[in-house]
């Protein structure tokens, strides 16, 4: 009997419900054990939920019934699962390969009619990142999504955007987060013996150590990223508020970005009020304010008017000489 004949009747011998050993598989196809255990274990790595009990009474058997309760998806969820896969792979998502064939199986078990319709479902679904990873960042997102699920620490060599040399630490990966069109780890450095975030394509090399760690139950990497990119500013004293006037899609456009989208007090159909500390007022808002040049206006406060002059000022000199 051919081989995958062989596996697909251990299977449904193993569905019977009831435990069974290896010797008695291997006389009821006439196989030799050692040929039982290597189907087993293929068995295994295509995720067949097999339990192996040993001793006098044991056996093998499978999980809760797992042919009896199949995963079964309608036409609305393969749609759905398609079109995430598409968000996933321009994002740069690290298991590209077997998201690649978990789709492609999807894909597989339908019959003509509906994989005509799957097909165009996808057709005309396009997602552009316009910022994409370097392929030589994959294999570090590989290497980090392993360290994060199996709680290992990874040695890296790390290049902020002030170095020019990298330098080595250790660090336990929390977590991985995608934002702003590039990835992130959440990751306790034993150099700085502190929780910090790394981007990913600024890790120049990893490596997994036999080092573990033991992350907290309650820890939230994407929780820790925001509140480190967007600190709480309640409580805080020196905060301006910042009224900008202008074309009502331009007002829309600031009142969703990332950062002035954070700080939004009131918007009403003539201005925003943006609440923020005075450091960033006069650091980062006339920069941000300043691409949109006439189609936003500030009214209040003067300091961030003057600001605004400065600077295109200095443009000015700049592109004059």
């Amino acid at each position: 009997m051919p081989k995958n004949d062989n596996m697909l009747a251990i299977l449904w011998m193993l569905n019977s419900g009831g435990k069974i050993t290896a010797k008695q598989i291997a006389e009821k196809l006439e196989i030799n054990i050692r040929t039982v255990y290597r189907y087993i274990d293929a068995l295994c790595a295509s995720g067949v939920p097999i339990i192996s009990d040993a001793g006098h009474h044991g056996g093998y058997s499978l999980l809760n019934h797992f042919i009896k309760a199949p995963l079964l998806f309608d036409m609305e969820e393969k749609k759905a699962l398609l079109h995430a896969a598409v968000f996933a792979n321009e994002a740069g998502y690290p298991l590209t390969e077997a998201l690649n064939t978990a789709t492609s199986k999807l894909k597989m078990y339908s019959n003509q009619e509906q994989a005509s319709n799957l097909s165009r479902q996808l057709t005309g679904f396009e997602v552009i990142n316009r910022t994409a990873a370097p392929p030589s960042v994959q294999p570090i997102l590989m290497e980090l999504e392993q360290a994060v699920a199996n709680e290992y620490s990874v040695e890296i060599a790390y290049r902020t955007s002030r170095e020019e040399q990298s330098k080595n630490r250790l660090v336990d990966p929390y977590g991985m987060v995608y934002w702003n069109h590039k990835w992130y780890t959440v990751a306790f450095c034993h150099l700085r013996n502190e929780i910090r975030c790394f981007r990913v394509d600024r890790i120049l090399q990893i490596k997994g150590t036999q080092h573990l760690f033991k992350r907290s139950e309650d820890f939230s990497a994407r929780a820790f990223f925001m509140q480190n990119l967007l600190p709480d500013i309640i409580g805080k004293d020196s905060l301006i508020s910042v009224t900008v006037g202008g074309r009502t899609e331009a007002l829309d456009d600031l009142c969703l970005h990332w950062y002035l989208g954070h700080h939004l007090k009131e918007r009403t159909s003539e201005h925003a009020i943006f609440l923020l500390e005075e450091e960033a007022v006069h650091a980062y808002v006339p920069y941000l304010l300043l691409s949109y040049g006439k189609s936003v206006q500030v009214i209040e406060p003067q300091s961030v008017k003057d600001k605004l002059v400065a600077i295109a000022s200095e443009l000015m000199e700049h592109y004059q000489r």
